[in-house]
């Protein structure tokens, strides 16, 4: 499940070399970040300061409007908040632009957040966890179908951050799909019909002038997604069962992407994260048949 690109690989891949092994459902983990990292200034900055600054879940860069949410810092310190991240924002986008030219054509950019609190024992509630394994449904409001990418990078100097994965979207619909009632023995229809269209229509006029107007979109595949991700974290017998259970430490200054929405995954236990999110047309992929789209429509 985890596939390692080190410096000698990563020069030598081809266009195609490191989306191909994410749509197969792996992680990639880059054991030297392949991207420049913010300043050792800057990196302590969001380590020491930003833990008592947060108002969220995580502080988020938002590039449809250039500003920082979930800080209730001075207008200064969101303003270095904000530098930093838009600046290591546009540094992930040129490296994976650069190494899958056909994956993220026509992309959609989402948020750069910085994770700053410890993970483990963070007492959220249970679909906001991230120590429950999940897969992701949505970003942003919906995907219709289209794919979650995120980029990790573990900038706290001397702990891992540890994962664990029960295994990839495919092989977990096909043991408890039935289970979370999504599979009934006939193909799914996750075609969008008129009201659906009207929805995504409205909530995407209205988003031009309200951009969190978006998180209200829907589609058949995303709430049958969303359903999914809740009988994960719902499920206790799910969370506890041993079988393919495997367990991932992501040492200092290494970086990882992966496909969430195909990937289970939970973060046991870390401490400082720069995660950037991006919806991946579905489309611009070699292998849509492993998509969870696709798999979804399975009888």
């Amino acid at each position: 499940m985890l596939s390692v690109f080190t410096r000698e690989r990563l020069a030598a891949a081809g266009p195609s070399d490191v989306s191909d092994e994410l749509e197969r459902g792996r992680i990639v983990c880059f054991p030297e970040c392949p991207i420049e990292l913010p300043s050792p200034e800057d990196l302590e900055f969001l380590r020491r300061e930003t833990p008592g600054l947060i108002s969220a879940k995580n502080l988020s860069y938002h590039p449809e409007d250039d500003h920082v949410g979930g800080l209730r810092g001075s207008p200064e310190q969101a303003e270095r908040v904000r530098g930093i991240l838009k600046a290591h924002a546009g540094r992930v986008q040129d490296f994976l632009g650069r190494s899958m030219p056909l994956l993220t054509k026509d992309w959609a950019v989402g948020t750069t957040s910085f994770r700053p609190l410890q993970e483990k024992g963070r007492n959220l509630s249970r679909h906001a966890s991230n120590e429950l394994v999940h897969v992701d449904a949505g970003a942003y409001g919906a995907t219709h179908g289209d794919r979650v990418l995120r980029f990790f990078v573990n900038v706290n100097p001397s702990e891992d951050r540890v994962w664990v994965s029960k295994g990839a979207f495919p092989e977990l619909y096909d043991r408890f799909g039935r289970a979370a009632g999504l599979r009934d023995g006939s193909p799914r229809n996750l075609r969008e019909g008129p009201l659906d269209r009207l929805w995504t229509g409205s909530t995407r006029a209205i988003s031009s002038l309200f951009p969190t107007a978006k998180h209200l979109d829907s589609s058949p595949y995303d709430r049958a997604m969303r359903r999914f991700h809740n009988y994960m974290k719902d499920t206790p017998s799910f969370q506890s069962e041993p079988e393919g259970h495997r367990e991932f430490r992501f040492k200092p200054m290494s970086a990882w992407t992966v496909f969430t929405d195909m990937v289970s995954h939970a973060c046991i236990e870390g401490q400082h994260a720069l995660v950037d999110t991006f919806v991946v047309r579905l489309g611009s992929c070699r292998l849509p048949e492993l998509a969870p789209y696709h798999v979804l429509g399975r009888p």
